[in-house]
């Protein structure tokens, strides 16, 4: 059974592969006999990480916003491989709470800049639809191929506000708007990819991840971990399992899925 989770032989790409999960994604990957291609903006330090990770990884630089970076990629992988069998749709761009240029009458709805917006469109929406486009009709044509969009609890549920004030109950950021529409939206565009490609061998399956602990304010940590089963925040590790599963043939018969790891946070 174990062998069903092992990803030798075939190569895997992760978008927005230079951040917090992005790391741990690519990590699991290439642990799991995965060739790992990592995809960023920053080309040389994803050529950096890529080396780290051993022998036969690349890393490329990718602006999934734009088509001609996508297909560029998509040349690049093919001259080096020959093949495409898995893509993370993971680069995102999120408002953190842990940094401090997010003030509180930005992040405010009736403040939010409408450029804000729709540059979380483009990345979150559009970026997961140009690389399914792209990598995925690849897959199609192999007759086989993993794809995983990363969402998030919020593209399930509301953001609790509250959660983001301190211990003299003020207000300190607002989760906005854009984070959950597009998240949102990629959950829904997996179930219309799962539906458009069942029949040509690709699965396509979305992760929604919980909150992770990243240096936030100590009373942010005690509010989102208080709302969780489990009582604590993640920790940038905690998706591998998830990741590589899905990857997998161990999830073969799991297409137009939402895999919620979550700590327990949308069970209350």
């Amino acid at each position: 059974m174990l062998d069903k989770f092992s990803l030798s032989g075939r190569v895997a790409i992760v978008t927005g592969a230079l951040g917090l999960l992005g790391r741990n994604h690519c990590l699991a990957l290439a642990e799991a006999g995965a060739s790992v291609v990592v995809a960023d903006l920053a080309k040389e330090a994803a050529q950096t990480f890529a080396a780290e990770l051993g022998d036969n990884h690349l890393g490329i630089g990718l602006d999934v916003t734009s088509e001609a970076s996508v297909i560029q990629a998509r040349d690049l992988i093919l001259d080096q491989y020959g093949r495409i069998d898995v893509l993370v749709n993971n680069a995102a761009l999120n408002e953190a709470v842990e940094n401090p240029a997010m003030a509180l009458e930005l992040t405010a709805f009736e403040n939010f800049p409408v450029a804000q917006f729709r540059a979380s469109l483009e990345v979150n929406v559009t970026g997961v639809f140009l690389c399914s486009q792209v990598f995925g009709t690849v897959m199609a044509q192999q007759g086989k191929g993993s794809i995983i969009n990363v969402a998030s609890t919020y593209g399930l549920v509301g953001p609790d506000q509250s959660i983001y004030r301190n211990e003299a109950g003020e207000q300190t950021f607002y989760k906005t708007a854009a984070y959950p529409a597009t998240k949102g939206a990629v959950v829904n565009f997996t179930r219309f990819l799962a539906a458009y490609w069942g029949t040509k061998g690709v699965r396509v399956n979305t992760l929604s991840p919980g909150g992770v602990e990243n240096n936030q304010n100590e009373f942010f940590i005690k509010n989102y971990s208080a709302k969780t089963v489990l009582g604590r925040m993640a920790q940038p590790d905690d998706y591998q399992g998830a990741v590589v599963f899905l990857a997998s043939d161990a999830s073969a018969y799991m297409s137009g899925a939402n895999l919620v790891v979550d700590g327990g946070w949308t069970a209350m």
